[in-house]
């Protein structure tokens, strides 16, 4: 009998034989399934000649080396001695006194190696001028050291009694005034104990918190003049050259308080002895101007 293929692939078939009734016996000779093999195509074996040709040579190798060492020792010998010694130092940007207070403090580096020059230290110096807010240096070899100055922004007249200092955006006391009748700075009062450190940031205490409200301020276009601060635990109110107040509260959302605080000037003007209130900016408050500015 011809063999069979099953649906699953198994072969059966009959062969003869003596002890078999039907003169045959089955035998199952396994499942049969199709292979999935693949054959991989190797690559051709790397000949020698390849090798050598990608591989550099021992004359190359000891040749990079020696130029390497040569480069290294030329290096620290450049570093050692003076021959890129700093021998001048540029400085721009910045105010006048900025530029001479970053002079003063680079003095000790005239003489050292332009290789030598630690960028890092030398920020760190120059930023504890207090005139100064960043710095940034080149290398102009072979004996040029170039510094450009960010200086601070003053905004704000710090007065304790009769004394008085320029403070900057960010808060740092810049220098004291001798006569302070003649800056144009908005002035905000501190008690006679505070401590005014030339150099330092004031504390949220000493009002550390009020000059960064005159970049958002100048942003705002707010149309007037801030003659004073008052500055309380919890509430900042700017007096305006004509009298009037403007009442912001806390420091929350704040660039909303002052283009509301814009809205209404440009209305109602800038009217003595009157207020505006935006603390809580949804509902502003103008007096002695008997209505409410909706935000």
């Amino acid at each position: 009998m011809p063999s069979q293929a099953t649906r699953h692939g198994t072969r059966i078939g009959r062969r003869r034989g003596r002890g078999s009734p039907c003169g045959g016996e089955v035998v199952v000779v396994g499942s049969w399934r199709r292979t999935t093999a693949r054959v991989a195509v190797l690559p051709p074996a790397v000949r020698l000649r390849q090798l050598r040709a990608v591989v550099p040579s021992a004359r190359s190798v000891g040749l990079g080396l020696a130029l390497l060492v040569v480069a290294v020792a030329a290096y620290l010998g450049a570093r050692a001695t003076s021959v890129f010694a700093v021998r001048q130092i540029e400085i721009a940007g910045g105010s006048l006194l900025a530029r001479e207070q970053a002079a003063d403090a680079l003095r000790r580096v005239v003489g050292t190696s332009l290789l030598e020059v630690d960028s890092t230290l030398l920020e760190r110096r120059l930023t504890d001028v207090p005139q100064v807010a960043s710095v940034s240096f080149d290398r102009g070899f072979p004996h040029t050291l170039r510094v450009v100055v960010v200086p601070e922004h003053p905004v704000l007249l710090l007065r304790r009694g009769k004394a008085g200092w320029v403070v900057s955006a960010r808060g740092r006391v810049m220098r004291r005034v001798t006569n302070t009748r003649v800056s144009s700075l908005p002035r905000m009062w501190v008690p006679r104990r505070t401590s005014v450190v030339i150099g330092s940031i004031l504390d949220a205490r000493s009002g550390g918190l009020v000059p960064t409200i005159f970049r958002p301020l100048a942003a705002a276009r707010v149309p007037a003049h801030v003659q004073f601060v008052r500055a309380g635990a919890n509430e900042l109110t700017l007096v305006l050259r004509s009298g009037m107040e403007v009442r912001l509260g806390n420091l929350d959302d704040l660039r909303l308080k002052l283009a509301i605080t814009r809205r209404i000037l440009l209305a109602v003007g800038a009217q003595p002895d009157g207020y505006v209130d935006v603390s809580v900016p949804e509902r502003p408050v103008v007096r002695p101007v008997d209505s409410q500015v909706a935000g």
